[in-house]
Order: C-alpha cells, then structure tokens, then sequence
C-alpha cells in the first residue's frame, strides 16, 4: 500500500518519521510527499527514504491514502482543485485539519469517498501523541485499522465519535500547549524563588510525568489523590486553595469553551 501526504510541515515530518525510522517497519519507497515550496518534502523525503513529488496530483495518483496535512484554511482553497484528481484515482483520504467535519470534507470529495478524519498532537515528534480518529461510512474495518496503525507510529489512538470530536481536540490536542503552560509557569516561580529554570523545569516535567501514570496506571480518580497529598493545616491545601481562590478550575474550563467555540467557528468558515 502507498501512502501520499500533501503538506510536509512539522505534523507531517513527525507521522513520516514515525513511520519510517523507527520499528513499525514502513518503507520510504511506498511514501510520495509533496509541499507548496517543494524544498521541506524534499528535505523529508532524503531524511526518510520516501518519494518527493512536484505537485499533489502525483501525489494522489501514486497513492492508495492520501494524508491531507495542510491547515484548514489551506485545506478549503486546495480541495476544489484537486477534486478531478481525487475523482480519477478514489483514493482513502485522511485529514488533520482541524475543525473541518466528515460532512465537510464528503462535500468537497467524490461522492462514496472514504474518508477519515484524524487529530494528533505536537507529542508525536516524540512517539507520544495521542491521535483521535473518526471514519465515515465508507471506510471498512480494514481500511481503519490500517489508517490507525500508521497513526501509532507516533503514539496511542483513540476511536471518538464524531459528535464529541471537538471534545477532543480540546483535551487531546490544544491542552498539550495548557500542561506546557502550566510546567513553564512553576519552573519560572521556582526560578524567582532563587532555582535554576533548567533545574526546575526537568523536575517539573518528572514530576507530572509521574502524576500521569499514576492516573492511567493507579486506577484512582484524581480528587482523592488530591486528599491524599494534602495533609491537615499542611504546605500542599495551602498551594491547592490559593489555585482555587484564583480561579484555577474556572479559568481551565473557561479555556476549555474558548477552544471548543474557535473549533465550531474554523468548522463553519466556508
């Protein structure tokens, strides 16, 4: 099976690297990747093995999946174009563009594409993304599990719903930049209080790194872990209650509805 990205910008090079350099055993000769300037699939493709195309109409032709990994506003100017393209070769065609549904992209395809539509997060330059994936009705279990293990090249994959798609984009995908503002905002307080940033951030980073496992690996909820740091009239209730005097809870959840509103409006934008 062929596989074509359109785009080769950060998200892409991470999913081509994922796929290629390490174990999962993809071969570069059955990759075609081409950008508007060319010169970044080109560069990708001699990193990875794979096939620099000229244009995205090689692209589709030579490939049995087409990954459109182009922002969303570059998405809605390229998919009329390609539309004879698509039409000629019927490719699978997955996407990354965020905010733009199933029902939008069927709209701008052939009809009977099989589409799917997927988000992963900046994680993967690491193998650590977590990718949200949805298909439409034209997509067979094969042809899903196939899209999924590409996918977890770069990390683990989630089955959403469409209807709560934008959920995730939220807490699989924007609160990625939240856990690095959080981490950036304590290693900078323990930097005033007279420790080296470098210090404090490594520590920092272990630190929820070790709160995470605990979450997926401890089997508890995370309000009684919580109680269980706090002690009576000790340090943490003190840090804990300030944090929600300050509207800590409120601000995320405020933070929360801003992404889940900008991803509607990206969705309606024509």
């Amino acid at each position: 099976m062929n596989f074509g990205f359109i785009g080769a910008g950060n998200m892409v090079g991470a999913i081509v690297k994922g796929m290629t350099l390490g174990k999962a055993g993809y071969k570069g000769k059955n990759i075609y990747v081409t950008s508007k300037s060319v010169s970044s699939a080109a560069k990708l493709a001699e990193e990875c093995g794979a096939n620099v195309c000229k244009t995205s109409k090689e692209v589709i032709a030579k490939s049995d999946v087409v990954i459109l990994g182009v922002k969303p506003n570059v998405l809605s100017e390229i998919l009329p174009q390609l539309l004879p393209d698509f039409a000629e070769k019927t490719p699978v065609v997955v996407s990354i563009a965020a905010g733009k549904t199933l029902e939008y992209l069927s709209q701008h395809l052939p009809e009977r594409t099989p589409i799917v539509r997927v988000m992963p997060n900046i994680n993967a330059k690491i193998g650590a993304s977590t990718t949200g994936i949805c298909v439409n009705e034209y997509v067979s279990d094969e042809v899903k599990l196939q899209v999924e293990d590409v996918f977890s090249t770069i990390g683990t994959v989630v089955e959403v719903d469409e209807s709560q798609f934008a959920i995730f984009s939220v807490i699989g995908g924007a609160s990625v930049a939240f856990a690095y503002l959080y981490m950036d905002a304590l290693a900078h307080a323990a930097l005033k209080a007279g420790m080296p940033k470098k210090q404090a951030l490594k520590i920092t980073a272990e630190t929820v790194l070790g709160s995470a496992k605990m979450i997926l690996e401890g089997g508890e909820a995370p309000w009684p872990l919580i109680d269980q740091v706090c002690s009576p009239g000790g340090t943490t209730i003190e840090g804990v209650t300030t944090l929600q005097a300050g509207g800590f809870e409120t601000t995320l959840v405020k933070a929360f509805d801003a992404v889940l509103a900008k991803d509607k409006a990206i969705g309606e934008k024509k």
